[in-house]
């Protein structure tokens, strides 16, 4: 039998429990968040290969049959794509987690992505199985957990690397951390990570059915409201939420930080170079209380930023700088860290 690999936008469905079919459907019934069935085609790259349920990852080779859903990605390192742009069935692995697509622009520096034909939808009772379907469902009303926000200059600008350190020392002290990625494409290892940092509980967008936030505003804000609420009900002493990619990328960035409002206690700006802070800056108006990321690999780039912005810098990498950010938090937080 050929082996059937569950991507981790899957994650919050049932297909390890109930049976399912399989149906192709004419390209005018489909749509983001739709459950889909890829073959594995093509000749295998290092991006071959399926984060499953559990945010590990596995190798995919040709025949390889994968579980995922369709979606957008709009990603200003790697790669932009959308289901509505897959022709004759023609797919992309737009990451990992098994966001299907169509590239129509990808990064000369990155080998070529996972290749998949489309076999059909998911179908219960006749009806395709989408997303949605398995959505956490709560009012949409009521957040005020205080919270850290962690944004970005842009996509790997170490706002994960950031989200653990700050979910490390904040459980370290006792206190019960939520671990949160509001906006950008699914992935599961991200969040993960976080609990493996000390966070109790973690949650993304893919919790409430989206699987990524290159949607409508009007569709992210009335995804995510439930999301905080649930959040809001956990006893949390404190959220950490990262807003994936940046706030002037089309992820949704901008409505997801409207949506957290007073709650934001301190704004860590996760930058890739010290010009890149102020390009956020002036661009977006947001004048962080920290930067951290590779814009802080060095002594001149943390003179660098503070020289451009007045905004302190710290490299949480260095582990000589963990008393200097548990200082910062704890501050920034009103409390005692030590």
């Amino acid at each position: 039998m050929t082996e059937v690999r569950i991507g981790s936008l899957a994650r919050i469905a049932d297909f390890h429990e109930r049976p399912y079919d399989i149906e192709p459907l004419d390209m005018q019934e489909w749509g983001t968040g739709d459950y889909v069935l890829g073959e594995v085609c093509g000749t295998p790259t290092e991006l071959y290969r399926v984060e499953d349920i559990l945010g590990e990852m596995n190798p995919a080779g040709p025949g390889t049959l994968v579980i995922g859903a369709f979606g957008d990605r709009e990603a200003t390192l790697e790669g932009v794509g959308s289901w509505s742009d897959v022709v004759a069935g023609s797919m992309h692995a737009l990451t990992s987690a098994g966001l299907f697509g169509a590239f129509t622009s990808l990064s000369k520096f990155l080998p070529d992505p996972m290749s998949l034909n489309y076999r059909g939808h998911i179908v219960r009772d006749g009806k395709k199985v989408c997303m949605r379907d398995f959505a956490m469902r709560q009012l949409a009303d009521g957040f005020s957990v205080p919270t850290v926000l962690l944004v970005g200059t842009s996509m790997s600008a170490g706002k994960t690397m950031t989200g653990r350190v700050a979910c490390r020392t904040l459980s370290r002290a006792g206190l019960k951390v939520i671990g949160a990625k509001l906006t950008g494409a699914g992935r599961l290892r991200d969040i993960v990570s976080y609990k493996a940092a000390g966070a109790y509980e973690v949650y993304d967008f893919v919790d409430v059915g989206l699987p990524s936030t290159v949607v409508s505003e009007d569709e992210f804000r009335n995804a995510i409201r439930p999301l905080l609420h649930h959040i809001n009900g956990r006893g949390a002493d404190f959220l950490v939420a990262e807003a994936g990619a940046s706030p002037l990328e089309p992820y949704n960035g901008e409505a997801a930080i409207d949506e957290l409002g007073d709650n934001i206690r301190c704004t860590i700006l996760c930058a890739s170079d010290p010009y890149a802070v102020v390009g956020v800056q002036d661009a977006f108006g947001l004048k962080p209380d920290l930067v951290t990321g590779p814009a802080t690999n060095t002594t001149a780039a943390i003179n660098l930023v503070q020289k451009l912005t007045g905004v302190p810098a710290i490299n949480i990498i260095d582990s000589d700088s963990e008393p200097d950010f548990s200082a910062f938090l704890g501050a920034a937080l009103n409390v005692k860290l030590d």
